[in-house]
């Protein structure tokens, strides 16, 4: 039974934890931004072609034709790992790890929490890839701090995570979040959670992010459904890399996407995040996403609402936009995709943002800047765009999926 990829293994892992080391031992040592962007940058120069697509389906989504079409996905759960594209293609999660299956929703203890919770799972040193037993609702009592190499799975069931503080990734290193649903997330802190079997912290108050990528690499947020949180959907700050933000469905939220801390931290300078094949839905208002500093490719999305802006940015980022489509708003003034902010002209018309082959509906028009050379953009680009027109089909099935055993997803 230690070979990888058998049989779902139902599993529990160690005995509960009590009390706290002085100290913190972290249980994977996260690369440095610098070195982590040399790394993706070479994989995605060399390789001609990502060979995806093991039982592909045709929908011409080359994450989902890559797995979706298996009647047997349940027992090959960990394949999904290999699926990912852009920049945080090398998220592999928990793949080499046990399966660890939730039982319990509760969130009674953060800083012992209990076998069979979702908390007791993600704090392991040792790669999980974490699934349900059942439909559940987990109300977090704190922020859901993650260690790292682990995968939360919510294919097979329906799983809400809602009602109090959410996903907090923050100094560690391939991580997959798939299928869950994340929604009303409130904030936390001023209190001890516990972030591994040796360590517990005190926490300040967190933003109440859906999910918050803070000095990560190597993340992948795949097929999740995520609405009406206090500050963003997703934020990733603090010299975070390496990520792809894909095939999610967003709605009914104001500031939805941060990709950069703060005009000052140039950290974020080495930032590479791929956000591709996701649909954002209705009640949106703007940062689809907001950009600062690094490098960000746009590829393949619908954008069916908003009401100030889609794609917005400060600090020189390099947005690549290809292949979406915008359909604006009917308010007369509300048409522009894009927002310069916090420069003068003269400085933003400096800044490297393009579209390319994006479709725009409804009067919608994207303001572009910067030299324009193709060389520019090589390091905000990830994978190939499909044609806008197909975005439709590409997106169709965005957000959280509902998967039955023994059927296609």
């Amino acid at each position: 039974m230690a070979l990888l990829h058998q049989l779902v293994l139902l599993v529990f892992l160690l005995p509960n934890i009590v009390g706290a080391a002085p100290a913190f031992v972290p249980s994977s040592a996260v690369q440095d931004a610098e070195s982590v962007v040399r790394e993706v940058h070479e994989s995605i120069v060399n390789a001609t072609r990502r060979k995806l697509g093991f039982l592909s389906c045709g929908t011409g989504n080359p994450i989902d034709d890559c797995w979706r079409c298996d009647p047997d996905w349940e027992r090959n759960r960990q394949r999904l790992a290999d699926c990912a594209i852009g920049f945080g293609k090398h998220a592999i999660g928990g793949r080499d790890g046990q399966i660890y299956v939730v039982t319990d929703p509760g969130d009674d203890d953060p800083v012992n929490p209990n076998p069979g919770t979702l908390r007791y799972a993600v704090i392991q040193n040792e790669p999980l890839w974490i699934i349900f037993a059942r439909d559940m609702v987990i109300k977090l009592k704190e922020e859901l701090i993650m260690n790292s190499f682990k995968t939360i799975d919510g294919r097979g069931a329906s799983v809400h995570i809602a009602g109090g503080p959410c996903i907090t990734i923050q100094y560690v290193t391939n991580i997959i979040i798939h299928g869950l649903n994340i929604h009303d997330c409130k904030q936390g802190g001023n209190t001890y959670v516990r972030d591994s079997p040796e360590h517990y912290g005190w926490r300040t108050l967190s933003d109440g992010d859906g999910v918050s990528i803070f000095g990560g690499s190597h993340v992948w947020v795949d097929h999740c459904s995520l609405s009406n949180c206090r500050d963003g959907l997703i934020d990733t700050i603090h010299g975070s890399t390496a990520i792809t933000i894909s095939n999610n469905y967003l709605t009914h939220h104001d500031k939805v996407m941060l990709l950069g801390h703060s005009d000052s931290y140039t950290q974020d300078k080495n930032m590479q995040i791929t956000i591709a094949f996701n649909h954002f839905g209705e009640g949106l208002v703007q940062r689809m996403p907001r950009c600062r500093h690094g490098y960000f490719h746009v590829v393949n999305n619908d954008y069916t609402h908003w009401e100030m802006y889609a794609i917005g940015g400060s600090a020189s980022p390099t947005i690549n936009s290809q292949g979406n489509r915008f359909v604006a708003p009917d308010g007369q003034f509300d048409k522009e995709v894009t927002k310069h902010e916090d420069a003068p002209e003269s400085e933003w018309r400096n800044w490297n943002w393009r579209s390319e082959g994006d479709l725009m509906v409804n009067g919608a028009f994207f303001t572009a800047s910067g030299a324009g050379a193709s060389s520019s953009y090589a390091r905000a680009s990830s994978l190939g765009a499909r044609p806008s027109s197909l975005v439709g089909s590409i997106t169709g099935n965005a957000g959280a999926l509902s998967c039955k055993k023994g059927r296609r997803c």
